[in-house]
């Protein structure tokens, strides 16, 4: 079980419409939000891993200390969720460097895990999970092995591997499954919105028993804020991605902490002698 902690003006979508020099100006609601996450986490007993932007740590250090105290795992999610698509290596190796050592200052613990903004590494930038493993990370879970116009490397292994070799740092792909030789993705975000809850209980339980393999699910703090703010002049497709079943967002998630066994990406993919 994973969240990309980040505020709902900080989505890849909204780069046209919100210029990063505003974000201080509006009004956050990443913190308040991802305490209703953890309250929700807690009434469950699941554990999970909270892969957070050093833009919010910054800004709401007590919020990182809460996820950490609940026993839940701290990652990275980036600085200021730029695509991994939009830097270099040198600028990529010092974003990831900059943001884990942000979070381990503030959190008080290792970070072993980044997830990319918008699962923007591919088969044309492999090299950033070399610039990860040379920053001390031990683990992704930054590639979606699909077809979409912002993302997906569908060539791509659809459960844990090595994609630089066997001493290369471990890449943990978003959940698919494997539909009439397509990858269909079940792992979470939008299509968790779009699709009836039976639909996506039906696909988990295909990876688990058909399978024999953890499926990963992900989600953000504004997907349960109805609330949110609206933005303006968006165009329908991304309208559409972002507000889609916001309301129905909650419920959906707390019926899926029961039907599943969850627990922190550290835990489920990671060896042992890795967290020793």
């Amino acid at each position: 079980m994973t969240v990309d902690v980040e505020d709902y003006f900080q989505v890849s979508a909204f780069e046209g419409h919100i210029d990063r020099a505003q974000w201080d100006t509006l009004s956050c609601r990443v913190e308040v939000n991802t305490d209703r996450i953890l309250a929700l986490f807690d009434a469950a007993g699941v554990k999970a891993t909270f892969f957070t932007l050093g833009w919010v740590a910054e800004r709401y250090p007590a919020l990182i200390r809460r996820i950490v105290e609940g026993g839940h795992e701290l990652a990275s999610h980036g600085y200021a969720h730029v695509r991994v698509t939009q830097q270099q290596p040198a600028e990529f190796r010092a974003d990831v460097e900059k943001t884990k050592y942000l979070l381990e200052d503030i959190g008080g613990v290792e970070v072993r895990g980044y997830r990319a903004a918008s699962y923007s590494i591919g088969a044309g930038n492999l090299w950033a999970l070399d610039e990860l493993g040379e920053a001390g990370y031990r683990y992704s879970s930054s590639i979606y092995p699909v077809r979409h116009d912002l993302y997906g490397m569908p060539e791509a292994p659809r459960f844990a591997f090595r994609p630089r070799g066997e001493a290369s740092i471990l890449e943990v792909p978003i959940t698919t499954l494997r539909v009439a030789g397509k990858n269909l993705p079940c792992g979470g975000g939008g299509f968790f919105r779009l699709y009836p809850y039976a639909v996506s209980r039906w696909a988990l339980r295909r990876i688990n028993d058909g399978e024999g393999q953890s499926g990963m699910f992900y989600f953000h703090p504004w997907e349960i804020d109805p609330a949110q703010p609206r933005q303006t002049g968006l165009d329908l497709k991304t309208r559409t991605r972002h507000y889609l079943n916001l309301g129905r967002m909650e419920s959906r998630l707390q019926a899926l902490l029961g039907d599943f066994a969850w627990d922190r990406m550290d835990r489920v993919f990671l060896a042992s002698k890795e967290l020793s």
